[in-house]
């Protein structure tokens, strides 16, 4: 938990709260469901709750902005955003359904009342969204042409509307179909832990 309050120091006392609750809970969960690989559940906080905050490093969601997580998984990283944004309204999709109970028993445990859940394709999805994040589910060009229909052209954040994807290592083949509607922020300007040497948020305007 300290990892989180070291780089957000502002969090209320319920975001705190909420915070604190998550590693008992994923260690619960995923003693029954693996949605988190085993060896790795003791960097929840680093690998996985601060690391889905690496988006809040880039953009402050406005209030009422709609956000589509999609392949969220057990819940990465829409539930931490969606504790850190609690004005922002969330809709955590994947298409696996033990992933998603997961996602939706944990937001229901502290208290989330700012998400959705759907189990399904992100081509089944019609909502429109200021938004679409997700953590390297697929390949730019393919999540592109998955989502570009679900992003509302209604413009109310800092950053235009459109995918905010976390990725790892080197991206530069697979960026470069789409380099003039690009940007990326090295995860490491922001967190000092070696962990986030090559990581990286990519903004896609769609």
């Amino acid at each position: 938990m300290d990892i989180i309050t070291k780089y957000f120091p502002n969090l209320t006392p319920e975001q705190t709260a909420q915070f604190a609750q998550l590693y008992d809970l994923y260690t619960d969960w995923n003693a029954k469901i693996n949605v988190i690989s085993r060896k790795d559940i003791e960097n929840l906080y680093e690998h996985h709750v601060l690391h889905s905050l690496g988006i809040a490093k880039v953009i402050t969601f406005r209030p009422g902005t709609r956000v589509m997580d999609l392949g969220c998984g057990g819940g990465f990283p829409g539930i931490p955003l969606a504790i850190l944004f609690p004005d922002v309204h969330f809709h955590l999709v994947d298409s696996i359904g033990k992933k998603v109970r997961v996602a939706q028993e944990v937001a229901t445990a502290i208290g989330l009342k700012n998400v959705a859940f759907s189990h399904a394709r992100g081509e089944e999805i019609k909502d429109k969204y200021d938004f679409i994040v997700t953590r390297a589910v697929m390949s730019l060009v393919d999540l592109m042409k998955c989502v570009r229909k679900n992003v509302d052209k209604n413009q109310h954040n800092s950053l235009p509307n459109g995918i905010i994807a976390l990725k790892g290592g080197e991206l530069d083949g697979e960026m470069a179909p789409m380099r003039n509607i690009c940007t990326t922020w090295d995860l490491s300007q922001f967190f000092e832990e070696p962990f986030f040497e090559t990581k990286k948020v990519v903004h896609v305007i769609c």
